[in-house]
């Protein structure tokens, strides 16, 4: 008879356990969902200051109005290897064939630009870590040919920076060209 008075008294006990059980459940998702938000909230705001610092170091670097612009350029980049680079087809894993590549570019296309203006587009930060980030935006580089046309070069551009002797460098990127857009007129409908 014991046993089964004592049943009840079991039962009621588990059942006060669990509800407890029940209570301290509920109330950590509530805690640690403000956590959540509070780091995501830091997060946040890491990411648009990082945002702003590594936008502007691509626009100084990208001011053509300013001697030396292969310098410059290369100033973006890890000073060791490798230093990955996805553009135009191509995949190079130097610092120094991605140094000829920009000069061959600014030989070629870059020095015969008038007016050029660097236009970057939003940047979209991703914080990999305290020394790391991961940067996609778009950019525009109108201005106009040797034979006075207006061009814009644009594209997009996904970067991975780290931060290394107290700078932000480019280890790795990929660079997508815009589709061309054409002047000309639509072609007149078949008849």
């Amino acid at each position: 008879m014991r046993r089964l008075r004592s049943l009840p008294a079991g039962l009621a006990l588990t059942a006060a356990l669990a509800l407890a059980a029940c209570r301290t459940e509920s109330a950590e998702p509530a805690a640690a969902t403000g956590r959540a938000t509070a780091s995501r909230a830091t997060d946040d705001a890491r990411a648009a200051a990082l945002a702003d610092t590594l936008g502007t170091l691509l626009s100084d670097a990208y001011d053509f109005s300013r001697p030396d612009v292969v310098a410059r350029l290369m100033a973006l980049y890890a000073t060791e290897d490798p230093v990955v680079s996805a553009a135009a087809g191509r995949v190079t894993t130097s610092r120094a064939a991605l140094q000829l590549q920009i000069q061959r570019f600014w030989e070629r296309v870059g020095q015969n630009m008038r007016d050029p203006r660097f236009l970057l587009g939003t940047p979209h930060v991703t914080v990999l870590g305290p020394d790391a980030a991961v940067l996609t935006t778009t950019y525009a580089i109108p201005h106009r040919t040797p034979e006075d046309r207006p061009h814009t070069l644009a594209g997009a551009w996904t970067a991975v920076f780290q931060r290394r002797g107290g700078r932000w460098v480019i280890v790795q990127e990929h660079l997508s060209d815009a589709a061309p857009t054409t002047t000309s007129p639509a072609p007149s409908p078949a008849r």
